[in-house]
């Protein structure tokens, strides 16, 4: 009974100001849409990576050049020369890697191409054909380079589409027209279709030609920026590593594993660092948010503490007709807390309904294969958290208001 009285007494507080009441909300309804917004999306991004690492199979290893960075391993930042042809030749004999079912070499890098006055600046991905395979995705017209193509360097190239709508005119011929790259002319014999990212890639504007041409003719180098590997069952993946490790080894004649220069990935491995890096991130994200929340918690001892004084007759009336201070604390305290999770009642509302706009324009407008996350955690932790700013508050004006005198605050003018 004296809980419901007090929560009417306070809400009866809360509705006499609204505008101040809003006001005074504000700080707490920002920050707890910035949680909602980070925590939805940065779940969301999670999902996205993990998919398209899951995606190329539990069967790939992956060996980067260098050694091995605390980022995320996967990014476009390796240039080590570590990696040869005698590497890949050795690789693949099965007496040094009996589980190996196939590998793909990569060259990669950005470069300028050129057709007639139009110029484009894009990603050449020197692969072999094994990368239709591996990321699922075939060319929507024309066809892959063979492997004779590859083995005599040919200049011939598969294309993106944002690079087909760079350098073509709408409705114009692709295939069999030739295009320019570091003065090398290479004729298109296959046109991807549009896929969107994929692991920070956008095979949308790239252009996909055999790795020996692009070592011999776009880059001028004889080492590789990666090998993906393939075992032959998820089984075999951790004696597939040990067996690249000690090949490589040999090759580099390389004695002490940690002198390695190289690192071998899995993509068990890829997806708990990128679970690691994500969730650390969202949550050094939504603590930058969370500041604006205490911003709003002084906001709120600020305006409680307005009302105390303004209210000092009411507290007195209210004492002398047999009010206790318990009474006239949890008053103040309720309304402090009723003001902060209403906040965080908008501030969800909010940030769920932006998080879902953002979605839908990265899903049906940027081309992301993007999935709208609504993360249940964050919606009890938004309103743990404006609850406890209006407790933790909204103590101190509630205390002050409860030790006024009844007769002083009678007097009060």
């Amino acid at each position: 009974m004296f809980v419901k009285y007090s929560l009417k007494t306070a809400a009866k507080g809360l509705r006499t100001n609204r505008s101040r009441s809003f006001l005074t909300i504000l700080g707490i309804v920002i920050g707890i849409t910035a949680i909602m917004l980070v925590m939805s999306l940065g779940r969301g991004a999670q999902d996205l990576i993990l998919n398209q690492i899951q995606s190329i199979g539990s069967k790939t290893i992956a060996v980067i050049p260098g050694r091995q960075p605390t980022g995320i391993s996967d990014s476009l930042s390796s240039f080590s020369d570590s990696l040869k042809n005698k590497d890949v030749e050795d690789l693949q004999k099965k007496s040094n890697v009996p589980h190996l079912t196939r590998i793909m070499p990569i060259v990669f890098g950005p470069v300028v191409a050129t057709k007639g006055n139009k110029v484009h600046q894009t990603t050449v991905f020197g692969v072999n054909n094994f990368f239709a395979e591996i990321y699922n995705i075939y060319p929507s017209d024309g066809r892959l380079f063979t492997d004779e193509e590859v083995t005599s360097k040919s200049a011939v190239v598969i294309i993106g589409s944002k690079v087909k709508n760079e350098l073509f005119d709408y409705g114009e011929p692709v295939l069999g027209q030739k295009i320019r790259v570091k003065n090398q002319s290479l004729r298109i014999v296959g046109v991807l279709p549009n896929k969107g990212q994929f692991s920070f890639i956008s095979f949308d504007d790239a252009l996909i030609m055999p790795y020996t041409t692009a070592q011999q003719y776009i880059f001028g180098i004889k080492y590789f920026n990666r090998l993906v590997i393939e075992a032959d069952s998820e089984i075999n993946v951790v004696a597939t590593v040990a067996d690249i490790e000690t090949t490589l080894r040999n090759n580099h004649h390389i004695a002490d594993p940690d002198k390695d220069d190289f690192f071998v990935e899995t993509q068990a491995q890829a997806m708990a660092l990128v679970s690691a890096i994500t969730n650390a991130l969202t949550l050094f994200l939504a603590a930058v948010a969370a500041i604006s929340l205490i911003v709003g918690g002084v906001g709120i001892m600020n305006i409680m503490l307005v009302s105390v004084t303004e209210r000092t007759r009411e507290i007195g009336l209210r004492k002398a007709v047999g009010a206790t201070n318990r009474n006239i604390l949890t008053q103040f305290l309720l309304e402090s807390v009723m003001l902060t999770s209403i906040g965080g009642i908008i501030g969800i509302v909010l940030g769920t309904g932006l998080s879902f706009v953002i979605s839908l324009i990265l899903s049906k407008f940027v081309g992301l294969n993007w999935v709208f996350t609504f993360p249940l955690m964050a919606v009890f932790l938004g309103l743990g958290v404006s609850g406890a700013v209006g407790l933790v508050f909204g103590i101190y004006p509630a205390r002050q208001a409860s030790l006024k005198s009844p007769m002083e605050a009678l007097r009060y003018e």
